[in-house]
């Protein structure tokens, strides 16, 4: 028996940015030996960055990523450090024939084993995921190998993400061929309550494969998505040795013990991967040696970071979607209207959190119809958060439209919303400041905003937190923080501000019950219909009343173009409005409630 000490590399790439990826890689891997290890995984696609969507169909991206890949292994061995193998993620080409339905370009979705200087095996993505927020049949085509390398002794096989969820494919094949350890790049994006299910997972596939398992997971924000980490070691039994912690980048370094030492030769080798398809395990050596045995480090309770409850989850994915999303696309402050409402004062919140509330702009723009008790929640929180503030008031320049044109109603209400829409969006020319937005997912279900107005801006931390959740999250970042967190104050959000009932404040005495169902009521049907697709029938059936059922499908149903133009946000939901939903806008099908 065998001992390895293996690092996961559990960082947080940028998309496109090949460069600092390749830089990333190194620093890591300098890291990684001076901790003694003998191999080092990143990653999945960890020198593109991912997801990188259309990217994969240029011819010049992916060369870019094919030479990154080749330079960066020519500079480990340059910097000393080419005698750790190291697994990393990338974007590779196939080499098929052009033909009709198949990606340009036959990307595939790759990994490499670098060692010495050189490229020396290279395998990609055999399960290709077609569902939810993923789309991988439009970017690459399947890999058909499965590199097993031997290190040290052990033979250490290679798959890649969806590789493991899917059943058949590399992880049937190992169980066929035989390995010491099966290491597993991964970029699983995070959605609530999905950490369990991970180790589940793991825990299945090392039995199956009759080997140990590294999970090794992306982490950062990327557009609507966020990857929260969470990479997990088990051995072959399925018991976990070693996970890395939530929403934070981290190199969790783990020694293996008892790890089988191979003598199967060298060579190809044809298997059935239980999936109407065959796969080419090939075997190579790097070492055939065992290492010298060592004193492991210890593995203590603090080798098994500890999972963080629901709210502190959720709430720390908002603020990790939020500090990339600044960073990543080279702002350096927010912007967003503080209406003394629970919504604006939870993305403020936020904000403040992600990147410091130094760098946080809030304005307040009360109207003809704003509450006293709003304008003094707002300076309430203002004054507890240390944001920089700006008073607007907006009646006058309401007042000046409405010379001009005659609007009642609902359109004079939205003009107010507009208005406010208008001053961000030219204080954001002017500073150069992200725009948030501060709808909740029960608004945007329901199309309870203003096109062009509340929703104008360039970012959407809640979009995918219902409203019963926004007043849970903001009780529990009143009792809680986190050393991640950059606003340092006490109870941040004032109490008032998640007490009183909710309301736009475009009419007299207006209330939100006014339009909507309670929201206690209103997001359990949402999560019915929008999360889980019930028709109208199931709805019924699963104890909504049909009334309700009627008239909520209806507002869902028509605000799709509402949607459809608002801006991104990341996604905590089994099931967002954006790369997880796609329903036509110009749509005659209605659900019915009779049969």
């Amino acid at each position: 028996m065998a001992q390895l000490r293996i690092a996961l590399a559990q960082t947080n790439p940028s998309v496109g940015d090949l460069t600092a990826n390749a830089d990333r890689l190194v620093a890591w891997t300098r890291d990684a030996a001076e901790r003694g290890a003998h191999l080092v995984v990143f990653t999945e696609m960890f020198l593109t960055g991912y997801p990188v969507e259309d990217l994969v169909l240029r011819t010049s991206f992916v060369d870019a990523s094919i030479r990154t890949l080749e330079e960066v292994a020519r500079r480990l061995e340059r910097e000393g450090l080419g005698d750790l193998p190291v697994v990393a993620g990338y974007v590779d080409r196939a080499g098929l024939a052009p033909r009709v339905g198949q990606p340009k370009g036959a990307p595939l979705d790759a990994a490499a084993l670098l060692y010495k200087g050189e490229v020396v095996t290279r395998t990609a993505k055999h399960h290709l995921p077609n569902y939810g927020v993923f789309d991988e049949y439009r970017y690459f085509v399947r890999g058909d190998r499965l590199p097993i390398f031997r290190l040290h002794g052990v033979d250490v096989a290679i798959a890649v993400c969806e590789d493991l969820w899917q059943e058949g494919g590399p992880v049937s094949v190992v169980g066929q061929a035989g390995a010491g350890l099966l290491v597993v790049p991964n970029a699983s994006p995070y959605e609530k309550e999905k950490d369990h299910v991970r180790l589940e997972l793991c825990e299945r596939r090392a039995r199956e494969a009759g080997c140990a398992l590294v999970y090794v997971n992306q982490v950062g924000g990327q557009d609507e998505l966020v990857f929260d980490g969470d990479s997990i070691v088990v051995d072959g039994s399925g018991e976990l040795v070693a996970r890395a912690g939530q929403f934070r980048e981290e190199l969790l370094v783990v020694d293996l013990d008892d790890l089988p030492v191979s003598d199967a030769a060298p060579g190809t080798y044809p298997h059935d991967a239980g999936d109407g398809s065959t796969i080419t395990v090939e075997r190579l050596v790097l070492s055939e040696q065992p290492v010298a045995p060592y004193p492991a480090e210890p593995r203590t309770p603090s080798s098994i970071a500890k999972r963080l409850e629901l709210h502190a989850e959720v709430y720390s994915a908002l603020v990790l979607a939020v500090r990339d999303y600044v960073r990543k696309n080279g702002f350096q402050s927010i912007i967003l209207a503080l209406s003394g409402g629970i919504d604006s004062a939870l993305t403020a919140t936020i904000a403040s959190d992600a990147i410091g509330p130094s760098r946080v702009h809030v304005v307040l723009m009360p109207s003809r119809y704003s509450s006293e008790h709003s304008v003094t929640d707002a300076e309430e929180l203002v004054r507890r958060q240390g944001v920089n503030a700006q008073m607007v008031p907006i009646a006058s320049v309401v007042d000046a439209f409405e010379k001009e044109i005659e609007l009642s109603g609902l359109a004079a209400e939205n003009l107010q919303a507009r208005v406010r829409g208008m001053i961000l969006m030219g204080l954001s020319n002017q500073h150069g400041h992200l725009v948030l937005t501060t709808g909740n997912k029960s608004e945007l279900a329901t199309g309870y905003s203003t096109l062009y107005g509340d929703s104008a801006g360039g970012f959407a931390p809640i979009k995918d937190v219902p409203k019963t959740m926004v007043w849970e999250l903001s009780r529990w970042r009143n009792a809680h923080s986190d050393p991640q967190f950059l606003l340092t104050a006490e109870r941040p959000i004032p109490e008032n501000s998640i007490d009183k009932e909710p309301s736009a404040e475009l009419r007299p005495d207006q209330r939100d019950t006014d339009s909507l169902p309670p929201y206690e009521v209103l997001d359990r049907l949402l999560d019915d219909y929008v999360e889980k697709d019930m028709g109208s029938q199931e709805l019924i059936a699963a104890g909504h009343d049909p009334e309700l059922v009627t008239r909520v499908i209806r507002l869902v149903d028509l605000a799709e173009y509402k949607r459809r133009q608002y801006p991104p946000g990341p996604k905590i939901t089994p099931k967002n409005f954006g790369r997880d939903r796609r329903l036509p806008i110009t749509n005659r099908w209605r659900e019915t409630t009779t049969g």
